[in-house]
């Protein structure tokens, strides 16, 4: 049983039915998740909730309550022989108590950020499950000394990389690490160039259907419902002020495009996407990874598609807001310098992190003409994001947390 209680979680869990599947063809996998869980083979049990923060939280109470019940009741009749449990920690906690009192086995895999907040959860965590599988390196030395058994086996949004990339190499497209630098992106030109090979960023463009010969600006409003309700309109408006600026469009005239995740209710937000529509800005469900392949440029929601960018090697600056209650109680009990996974494996602000009010139109215009028009800025992000990548280079999570569920049932292989 595999719960995931969010966007990027239910990815990785496809990808880890995917993997199980591959090891051991007659599994039968139920779950909490999405769209993307069941067409890899889940029999999904209840919907993720999507939910963040106090006030989001409270809001979506019904269904995350009628999903905990569900998921209680699918452990006690079917009695699954490991419960994998995908970050989503105040849900996934409790609901490893009930499997531990069943005698079922537990793995969490996607730590709960402990070394953020609530450190007391380690020692709970210890308690209650028999592995942990981290995605970030420096988690396991944490899980580690508090006794649990915990391994890092990479970041499976790594692995979604190289499966995709493993399409251009198949049509024997040249995918080269240090390219020679791509045409300047506005007026003065852009030393140092994209760090992707244009030939990859041409062909993504193509496959998706846009213009292959001008630049991409991509936006990533996230995948939960409040992020979606807060940066939507702030894209807008982004888009309207890049689009007017006359250094900017003194060069080449941009394209844009929002990538918005599979499980997103678009009749939530027709009138914001509507709008974006209207300014030229193409919209496509599922396909961020192309996408940012494709980009020369991101806007990006805090969160994983921040890593997602860096592993792609496209300079970005960093967004978020929360309800001001979640965003007040989150500095009181949250302990980080920086928000963006790129930051904190960097241990520096190597993107701009525009939180609050201090996220709109004016600053993150600041920062996306600086990207363009600096090349010491954007080379040295491009260098950072090299090096955070390097750990994460040679392995591939969900193969290896499918060989740790084998290890941890009777049917060994």
């Amino acid at each position: 049983m595999i719960v995931a209680g969010e966007s990027s979680g239910e990815l990785y869990g496809s990808l880890l039915a995917i993997a199980l599947k591959g090891k051991w063809p007659d599994v039968n996998i139920i779950g909490v998740g999405g769209e993307r869980m069941n067409r890899a083979g889940v029999q999904l049990i209840s919907s993720i909730s999507d939910a963040f923060g106090l006030v989001e939280v409270i809001s979506a109470y019904s269904k995350i309550k009628t999903a905990f019940e569900n998921a209680v009741k699918a452990l006690k009749k079917f009695k699954p022989v490991v419960l994998v449990l995908i970050d989503y920690p105040d849900f996934n906690m409790k609901l490893a108590k009930v499997a531990k009192a069943l005698g079922i086995k537990i793995l969490y895999y996607v730590s709960p950020q402990v070394w953020a907040w609530r450190k007391g959860r380690v020692k709970k965590l210890a308690g209650i499950v028999d592995r942990m599988a981290v995605i970030l390196p420096f988690e396991e030395n944490i899980y580690r000394k508090a006794g649990v058994k915990c391994e890092f086996v990479g970041h499976p949004i790594f692995e979604e990389i190289e499966t995709i990339l493993e399409e251009v190499r198949s049509k024997n497209l040249d995918v080269r690490a240090n390219p020679p630098p791509s045409p300047p992106l506005i007026r003065g030109g852009l030393e140092g160039g994209s760090s992707l090979n244009p030939e990859l960023r041409t062909y993504f463009k193509a496959a998706l259907g846009l213009n292959p010969d001008k630049p991409l600006l991509s936006l990533l409003p996230g995948s939960r419902p409040h992020e979606l309700r807060r940066l939507l309109p702030l894209m807008i408006d982004v888009i309207r002020q890049f689009k007017t600026d006359p250094e900017i469009n003194s060069g080449k005239v941009h394209q844009f495009c929002i990538p918005l995740a599979p499980n997103t209710d678009e009749g939530r937000y027709i009138s914001y996407l509507e709008a974006l529509r209207q300014e030229g800005v193409v919209i496509k469900k599922g396909e961020s990874v192309r996408i940012l392949a494709a980009s020369d440029i991101a806007v990006v929601a805090s969160g994983t598609a921040t890593l997602q960018a860096a592993f792609l090697n496209v300079p970005m600056v960093v967004i978020y807001k929360l309800s001001p209650l979640t965003y007040l109680l989150g500095k009181l009990i949250v302990n980080v310098k920086h928000i963006s996974l790129v930051n904190i494996l960097s241990g520096r602000e190597v993107v701009t992190e525009l939180l609050q009010k201090r996220a709109n139109p004016e600053n993150i215009m600041i920062v996306l003409k600086k990207i363009m028009s600096d090349a010491n800025y954007r080379q040295e992000m491009l260098n950072y994001f090299k090096l955070i990548k390097e750990p994460f280079s040679c392995m591939r999570a969900s193969k290896r947390v499918a060989e740790i569920i084998l290890e941890m049932t009777i049917w060994r292989k």
